[in-house]
């Protein structure tokens, strides 16, 4: 993997919209000084103030944006203003070449799962973390807050991840030990991307997935596609995160989103733990995508063991 350098108070990030538009120019401004708080200064891409539909302007501009800032010396890093649906839309538009050549962070997460999916596809590493305008309005916990600021300007391996205060660990649902480099994010992306280029390779990793609004029936869906594909049985061990009002609908027959899980990846006989801090979820942990990591299910810990950033 190529790594991006580290961030330092007072490097400029770029703002980009590479899904769903912020229609509101006040969150937008708030969504700015979001970053500012954390100590760094913003270049607004002009994809955060367009909007089509549900998109954040056309998809030649979104694109173009992220290109860019990929080429521009001067921004340090790239954000991603929110998700929401658009950002497969441009994969075979950005020239990923242009990252490759000029690795910087990219960083968000949910719908942003596609880009980092392409970033991991040209031997780049990416940010899974929470974004200003879903996630840090009016304010960030402290305990995101921290895991944000540590992912983007450590050049250390970021090691154990403990769970938030005054959460349990996460459960096991198959006990073992596994490493290999962190792959993963939002499931409904994952699955979207099957059978394109983009498609995430398992291989002897430890793969996170996380979701937000999806019924089991749904997850369960989308989960067998996955097992069908062969992508639990190669994968070194499996981190489910944060599954967001992922409840049943009270009216109808279903099984728990355990049951669900249970049934579908455990026949592979992978490691695999239920409940980790990170997603569509408050606290969130911030995660280095295409590091190494370990993953002890019988403890209920993840390990980050190389570093993500020069």
């Amino acid at each position: 993997m190529t790594k991006p350098r580290a961030l330092a108070p007072g490097d400029l990030v770029g703002l980009v919209a590479p899904a769903s538009p912020c229609q509101d120019p006040e969150r937008l401004a708030a969504s700015v000084a979001a970053l500012e708080g954390l100590g760094f200064r913003v270049l607004v891409g002009q994809s955060c103030r367009e909007s089509r539909g549900y998109l954040a302007g056309s998809d030649q501009a979104r694109a173009r944006d992220i290109e860019a800032f990929f080429a521009d010396p001067s921004v340090s890093a790239i954000v991603c203003l929110k998700g929401g649906y658009g950002s497969p839309r441009i994969l075979d538009l950005v020239d990923w070449g242009i990252a490759a050549a000029h690795p910087k962070i990219l960083l968000g997460y949910s719908d942003v799962t596609a880009l980092h999916l392409a970033l991991g596809r040209v031997g780049l590493v990416g940010i899974h973390a929470p974004m200003p305008s879903s996630d840090m309005l009016p304010s960030l916990d402290p305990f995101s807050r921290a895991s944000w600021l540590r992912a983007v300007t450590s050049r250390l391996p970021l090691g154990l991840l403990e769970p938030p205060p005054g959460q349990a660990a996460p459960v096991a649902l198959a006990g073992g030990r596994a490493s290999g480099p962190l792959v993963g994010g939002n499931l409904s992306l994952v699955a979207a991307l099957m059978g394109t280029p983009w498609e995430l390779d398992t291989r002897g990793a430890i793969l996170f997935l996380e979701d937000v609004g999806e019924q089991p029936y749904r997850l369960d869906r989308m989960l067998s596609q996955l097992r069908l594909a062969g992508k639990f049985r190669d994968c070194a061990g499996i981190v489910l995160g944060g599954f967001t009002r992922c409840e049943p609908a009270k009216d109808k027959p279903s099984l728990s989103l355990r049951e669900v899980f249970e049934d579908i990846l455990l026949p592979a006989g992978r490691p695999c733990i239920m409940g980790f801090a990170a997603g569509h979820c408050i606290p969130s942990h911030s995660l280095p995508l295409g590091v190494e990591a370990e993953l002890d299910a019988d403890s209920g810990r993840l390990a980050i063991t190389e570093a993500a950033l020069t």
